[in-house]
């Protein structure tokens, strides 16, 4: 009993971990602050580490956010003498993969931390000397994120030779580069037309200092924008710069199509829904239509708003879900909690009547019940875990509806809550689950199977092992 009782808590434990490293950044949330953010995080991540370390490395082949993927990665260097020889060239191994997924400049950020915790042993050289030998346009690089590139090669002793070591350590030395983007930097500090030949972000600078109109810049500039680029600049009012909403990822899209206001909704409608319904399709992929009678629970309450540092994520989230989960449905119905059926004019508004709006999803009788909310149910408080509960033990006990197929309920919350440890849960009798990106909504209903206590660690351990595996091509 003692061991199944340790098995459970371990169970539970992990999953815990998982929820908060999926949705928390350590940012301000509409409830909490973002000093209590980061300080619950910080204490979960070091309770992983020393009492489930083999697990808190696995994480980093699930779907947790960048943020906590690089403390993740730091404090597993950084507290590498803790493990065992296998061990850690199983960590190193997960580690490189992770770092190849991520951003270069959540990368960067990582590699300036181990340096400011003076962690340099040999196989931290080495993840970084990997690192940047794989990079594709080592030149391009450099000038991006040249003081980045600097700090990472004196961290790692790496012997850069040729023109990317006169760039780097002494740029004015030299009177003509041969690589054609390191000539063009020379040139910028004198002549204007070599500006628009460098990456946006290091021409930015340079304009400033030639003082160059905003509006010309943008103009000109555009072309050597990415997407992102351009889809950030025209959410912040960039006129002069168009975005192409066609290979934007489904959560994004939602985010830019809620920044938008209701007028600039309303006159862009045909082509706003069709970028979310073809994301939403991309994303679905081989699994469109594939999951019969869905009715989702989407919570657009005031609270879904965020903070000034996650502003309306919340709703972005249920928005993307809302088109994902209509592409893989057979049959969809959705139901805001504000009783609005327009999901492309929605904002962040009211309080949170989940309780009334699930009655309303069971209703339809549907094979899958998705609730994406953060949790704070308070019209009236409680009556969605009443429901749900009632649900469970007197209306349907076996998980099987009336018709005699079974009724999957899944809660998806995006939102971390620093007081619980967790993501803010309705009941439990429903597995719940932190969700960031809406992309990960059937990875995360999968998971969830483990959140309803009927799957133990050993299951756990399975599941982590064979998604490590396939992160690292162990396995098809």
């Amino acid at each position: 009993m003692t061991e199944t009782f340790a098995e459970l808590v371990a169970c539970e434990d992990a999953l815990m971990f998982v929820n908060a490293a999926i949705t928390s950044t350590g940012q301000r949330e509409f409830q909490r602050y973002a000093g209590d953010q980061r300080l619950s995080l910080d204490f979960l991540h070091e309770y992983m580490l020393v009492n489930y370390r083999e697990v808190y490395a696995a994480a980093l082949a699930l779907n947790v956010n960048d943020h906590n993927a690089a403390i993740i990665i730091r404090n597993l260097l950084v507290r590498a003498g803790d493990a065992g020889i296998d061990e850690r060239r199983y960590e190193g191994r997960l580690i490189a993969r992770r770092l190849e997924t991520m951003p270069q400049h959540r990368v960067y950020r990582v590699f300036r931390e181990l340096r400011r915790s003076g962690v340099n042993n040999r196989r931290t050289r080495a993840i970084i000397r990997d690192w940047m030998a794989g990079r594709r346009d080592p030149a391009f690089d450099s000038v991006k994120y040249r003081g980045a590139v600097k700090i990472a090669a004196r961290h790692a002793h790496l012997r850069l030779r040729g023109e990317q070591h006169d760039f780097l350590f002494a740029p004015f030395s030299v009177k003509a580069f041969r690589t054609p983007i390191y000539e063009q930097w020379r040139r910028a500090h004198y002549e204007q037309a070599a500006i628009y030949e460098l990456p946006y972000t290091v021409a930015e600078g340079f304009a400033a200092k030639h003082k160059i109109p905003r509006e010309v810049f943008l103009e000109r500039i555009e072309p050597r924008m990415t997407r992102l680029e351009r889809l950030r600049l025209q959410a912040n009012g960039g006129q002069a710069v168009r975005a192409d909403l066609g290979q934007t990822p489904l959560t994004r899209l939602a985010s830019y199509v809620l920044s938008l206001s209701l007028d600039a909704r309303a006159e862009r409608r045909a082509e706003l829904t069709g970028a979310l319904r073809t994301a939403a399709r991309r994303v679905a992929g081989a699994a469109r239509g594939s999951w019969g009678r869905v009715a989702a629970v989407l919570d657009d309450s005031y609270s879904s708003m965020g903070s000034g540092q996650k502003r309306r994520r919340p709703l972005a989230v249920a928005l993307a879900s809302n088109y994902l989960l209509e592409a893989l449905a057979k049959e969809y119905t959705p139901l805001w909690t504000s009783g609005r059926t327009d999901e492309l004019l929605l904002y962040p508004s009211g309080p949170t009547p989940l309780g009334e709006r699930i009655i309303d999803a069971l209703e339809t009788g549907p094979e899958r019940l998705i609730i994406v909310s953060d949790g704070w149910d308070n019209a009236p408080p409680g009556l969605a875990g009443d429901v749900l509960r009632i649900w469970r033990t007197r209306l349907d006990p076996g998980h099987r509806r009336a018709a005699g197929q079974r009724t999957m309920i899944a809660h998806l919350n995006p939102v971390y809550d620093a007081d619980d440890f967790d993501v803010r849960r309705l009941s439990p009798a429903v597995p719940t689950a932190g969700i960031r990106d809406a992309e990960d909504l059937p990875t995360l209903v999968e998971l969830g199977r483990f959140a309803e206590g009927r799957v133990g660690l050993e299951q756990l351990r399975s599941h982590l092992d064979d998604r490590a595996a396939r992160f690292l091509g162990d396995r098809a």
